[in-house]
């Protein structure tokens, strides 16, 4: 049938769309349902291209449509899009009245995934059977179109809704997980993917299920290698006849959402694009965001769930009983892992790996890897009544490790390359490492992922060899164990097939339990107990800070910084928290020691030798250096011990003290007029200073006290960068700088109060004032003295 923009006006369509402008959207789905139920298809035809593109927006983000995405459940139009856009609800109606006869629309070729547009545009048949045999070429037009039937171009609009760009509106926003969208995914996931009985029929089939698309020749050839439809590989499942078994008839639903969702939202590589993608050259073509990854996790979960809910009569079967006596729906619980979404999802997560900012916002990526490698959290089973350090690996699941070997063993290891450059002080990311020692210290967990690398490393020709004996009787010099080798030699082959299927046949497998990767781990192990003692050493700091900061430092009781130099803590790296992370740190080391079987003793011995428990002397030391044209260059080490707050460059300002910015604890105008006021003074009385400061008696040293900073030049702790000037010494000046100070100004007031209480005169209470403060500087000179004697 003709494309929808080849059909004369509808007055309906042109009806709907004047009324998206004035109508609220509440109006505009009551007159949407009214008109999907009284009109026929033949008008209902026009409005769906308008309608689905309204709904969901623009495939180049130009237009937002209903901001699915942002629609929260505070919001007044959420239940309402909820309930328009159920599996049972308005638009599915009009979908299916619409696919029964089998209309067809158009999406223009470049908006499909990049490896797909890649493949089509080389003429190369695309893997996913979804786009075969689609590909249309309208006449005196220049641009591939691809075809898809009215549940397919619903479904494929619902998916690139995540992944376009938005412009979103001003205001607040709420949480990704709580949104229309996120809401609608779970729900059609639960709906066409069902964990309990089958995927529900559609109510306009005469015969209880919709119609499933016919194959239909394309018009256009795809270039060398394809001759025809006849020599296409389709699915098991893919575009079955009308004559199908009506369970087989409604598996084509469940299988066409599941490859739109995956090839929408994971595949954006190939593996000889993410090849490209690893020199710094290429520029990134996708770039996933916070959300989408979660989305992913949403649907990682799911199908776990989802294969996971076959009979238990299915689960012990062998595959030929599988292919033999399983329905439709149970034979694709059984494939619908490995082959839709394993090698899409490792690419997409590799590429997060990689690529993701180093901050707390991997969180979502990591929990997606983590959902992946343990699907026996999402068997149904009450497995969170043991108690957490007793949950084993049953053995039921070693297959699934075995043929998903690189999820576990490359995914850690780049997890690892991350960590050590990862602020491990900050809990958030110290939590990240726990959670993943965690998951692989579960017993059992590390030994099935050992043994997947020694079937990988199984030599070939001890492989042939097995095989030739395994085909042999105990009669004609076989072994009754042949049948065992057999399974063992279909077990490594299983293995280098996913390896290879998923790195390419020259790949070069580094092991997780090789000596490289434990010298990484041991390197991560240093760089966990360095941060483990800054934690400690910040949260003492902020423990005596805290304590000093009390009522009576308004009084100048309390410590005073007046450079308020930074002390290396965020505010999330303070207090419970920095406790929070010395816990997570110490359960990943002992995770850690569990995993790789190192001995807690050399451990031990390990972190002494680092001079982990050195105390302050070690904070004092400077970032690591080496020498450049320009000046000292920070090394690799000295990032990372910046980055975990291991050594730091002791800022301060060096300046003129009195031209110091303003502090939020200073009164700005007092400030610039006592500066006024001590410069004129300096400026007439200055010789007299210089002449007071420099007498060697008594009177010397109370002008010094008053007139001079001496700790200002004791106190810096220097730059390995040479200043440009050598530093002078300060001329003796009057500061009145500390007069424009609130907690000073305060303690005046209090002290004027004082005074009127007991009856006392503005000037007397100045004078007694003037006269405490002379006692006091003639009191610490009198001590000063007697320490430098003693």
């Amino acid at each position: 049938m003709a494309a929808p923009t080849l059909q004369q006006p509808s007055f309906l369509l042109v009806n709907l769309k004047a009324d998206s402008s004035t109508k609220t959207l509440l109006q505009r789905c009551q007159d949407l349902v009214k008109v999907i139920d009284e009109y026929p298809a033949k008008e209902l035809h026009l409005v769906f291209p308008w309608l689905v593109e309204s709904m969901f927006g623009s495939l180049d983000g130009v237009l937002a449509g209903w901001n699915l995405r942002l629609l929260h459940p505070r919001t007044a139009d959420f239940h309402i899009v909820l309930e328009f856009l159920h599996p049972n609800g308005p638009l599915m109606k009009l979908v299916y009245k619409l696919q029964a006869e089998d209309y067809k629309y158009e999406v223009p070729v470049h908006h499909l995934p990049g490896p797909v547009k890649a493949s089509i545009q080389e003429g190369v048949l695309p893997e996913c059977p979804l786009f075969h045999n689609k590909l249309q070429l309208p006449p005196g037009h220049m641009t591939l179109n691809i075809a898809f039937n009215p549940f397919e171009y619903f479904l494929f609009y619902f998916a690139v809704c995540l992944v376009t760009p938005k412009v979103c509106p001003p205001g607040p926003q709420g949480g990704s997980t709580d949104s229309a969208y996120f809401v609608l995914v779970d729900t059609y996931l639960k709906y066409f993917l069902p964990v309990e009985g089958s995927v529900p029929p559609s109510p306009l089939d005469p015969r209880g299920s919709v119609s499933a698309p016919s194959p239909r020749s394309s018009g256009v050839s795809l270039g060398h290698g394809v001759h025809g439809p006849s020599l296409l590989k389709h699915h098991i499942f893919h575009q079955p006849s009308v004559n199908a078994d009506p369970a087989a008839q409604e598996i084509w639903r469940t299988e066409a959402l599941l490859q739109m969702f995956v090839e929408v939202w994971l595949h954006h590589y190939s593996l000889e694009m993410y090849q490209k993608l690893q020199s710094p050259q290429v520029k990134e073509p996708f770039q996933p965001t916070e959300e989408h990854v979660l989305v992913v996790r949403l649907l990682v979960k799911h199908l776990h769930a989802f294969s996971n809910s076959q009979t238990p009569e299915q689960l012990t079967a062998s595959p030929s009983a599988h292919h033999a006596h399983a329905s439709p729906l149970e034979e694709f619980k059984r494939v619908v892992v490995q082959r839709f979404v394993q090698q899409k999802l490792f690419l997409f997560l590799q590429h997060c790996f990689g690529h993701w900012p180093l901050d707390a916002s991997f969180r979502a990526v990591l929990e997606t890897w983590l959902s992946y490698i343990q699907p026996w959290r999402y068997t149904g089973e009450k497995i969170h009544l043991q108690p957490e350090q007793n949950r084993t690996v049953p053995d039921t699941w070693e297959a699934f490790v075995q043929e998903n070997l690189l999820m576990y063993t490359k995914l850690f290891q780049m997890f690892l390359n991350r960590s050590v450059r990862t602020d491990l002080v900050n809990v958030k990311n110290a939590l990240m490492v726990f959670r993943v020692s965690k998951v692989f210290a579960q017993p059992s967990l590390a030994e099935m992922v050992q043994k997947g690398e020694q079937l990988f490393l199984e030599p070939e020709h001890v492989l042939h060899h097995r095989q030739h004996r395994g085909h042999l009787t105990p009669s004609h010099g076989g072994s009754y164990l042949s049948s065992r080798q057999r399974v063992m030699t279909d077990t490594v082959f299983r293995v280098k097939s996913h390896v290879y299927a998923l790195e390419g046949q020259d790949c070069q497998y580094k092991q997780m339990f090789g000596a490289e990767l434990k010298g990484a781990v041991m390197k991560l192990i240093q760089i966990i107990a360095q941060a483990r003692h800054t934690a400690k050493k910040i949260s003492d700091h902020s423990s005596e800070a805290a304590a000093g900061r009390s009522f009576l430092s308004w009084f100048g009781v309390g410590s005073h910084d007046p450079n308020h130099t930074f002390t290396g803590a965020e505010p999330e790296d303070s207090g419970e928290c920095l406790k929070k992370t010395h816990e997570f740190l110490d359960r990943a080391l002992e995770n850690l020691c569990l995993i790789f079987k190192l001995n807690q003793g050399q451990l031990t011995q390990f972190m002494s030798n680092l001079g982990v428990s050195q105390e302050d002397g070690d904070r004092k030391l400077l970032p690591d250096c080496m020498q450049g044209e320009d000046g000292p260059v920070l090394t690799e080490l000295g990032r990372r011990q910046i980055i975990s707050g291991l050594r730091r460059f002791d800022i301060q300002y060096q300046g003129d003290p009195e031209l110091q910015p303003i502090r939020s604890y200073e009164n700005a105008a007092l400030v610039r007029l006592l500066y006024r006021v001590s410069a004129l003074l300096n400026q007439r009385l200055g010789g007299h200073m210089s002449a007071l400061c420099s007498r060697p008696d008594f009177l010397g040293r109370l002008g010094r006290h008053y007139l001079t900073n001496p700790e200002s030049s004791l106190k810096l702790r220097r730059s390995p960068v040479p200043r440009r000037a050598p530093d002078q010494s300060r001329e003796p000046r009057l500061s009145l700088r500390p007069l424009a100070s609130y907690r000073t100004l305060l303690l005046l007031l209090l002290l004027y109060a004082l005074g009127a209480l007991l009856s006392l005169s503005p000037l007397s209470s100045t004078l007694l004032i003037l006269t405490g403060g002379l006692l006091h500087g003639l009191l610490v000179t009198l001590l000063g003295d007697k320490m430098k004697t003693q």
